[in-house]
């Protein structure tokens, strides 16, 4: 059976794969739909964006389709970059940009108040119409500086007190237990091995 992840991002796309693979589905990304346009991530909500990414890729392939929308939430900044977090330091900007940003906005704040979370809301959207919506939320907090060479996004700066690494310090193995994306992901196991 097939699963469409609603991505062209490879690095969310491998993530994923790592965690569902031995499910047996045959997983698709949108690179193997081309002709499929960019959905506007406009919506006020993580389950909003992820929902209507799900739905229009079901529609469009037939296929079951599994879409996330993803942020970052920190304390200091009132939930900032929350929606906005691909695009923080503007369009079409680079990993790195967002983080220097970050950084320099946390510059002179103690521990104490560096406090964030990422949160994860997945839809799992049918052919039929039905759709599944979970959530995954892992606390932390933002470090002074980057550490790791792993992960993607914010992950060398967001830091796991409980583990004592930030996320891009951690094997593909060790993130997909803790991360807010795993979370999400080992509800969505369940939800496939219930339609096979």
């Amino acid at each position: 059976m097939d699963l469409v992840l609603a991505t062209r991002n490879i690095h969310k796309a491998k993530e994923i794969r790592a965690y569902l693979d031995d499910l047996g589905y045959h997983i698709l990304t949108l690179e193997d739909f081309p002709s499929i346009p960019e959905t506007a991530e406009d919506g006020k909500t993580y389950q909003e964006n992820a929902m209507k990414k799900a739905v229009a890729v079901s529609r469009s392939t037939g296929k079951m389709a599994l879409a996330d929308d993803t942020g970052l939430e920190v304390d200091y900044l009132q939930g900032q970059p929350g929606l906005f977090s691909a695009r923080f330091a503007g369009e079409g900007v680079s990993y790195a940009d967002n983080r220097k940003k970050l950084l320099s906005l946390m510059k002179d704040i103690p521990p104490s108040r560096r406090t964030a979370r990422f949160r994860c809301v997945m839809v799992l959207a049918m052919p039929s119409g039905e759709t599944r919506t979970v959530e995954g939320v892992v606390e932390g907090s933002i470090t002074l500086e980057e550490q790791g060479e792993d992960g993607f996004g914010y992950d060398p700066v967001f830091y796991l007190p409980e583990l004592g690494k930030t996320m891009a310090q951690l094997t593909m193995a060790e993130k997909n237990r803790v991360s807010h994306r795993g979370i999400a992901l080992e509800q969505i196991r369940e939800i496939l091995k219930k339609i096979k």
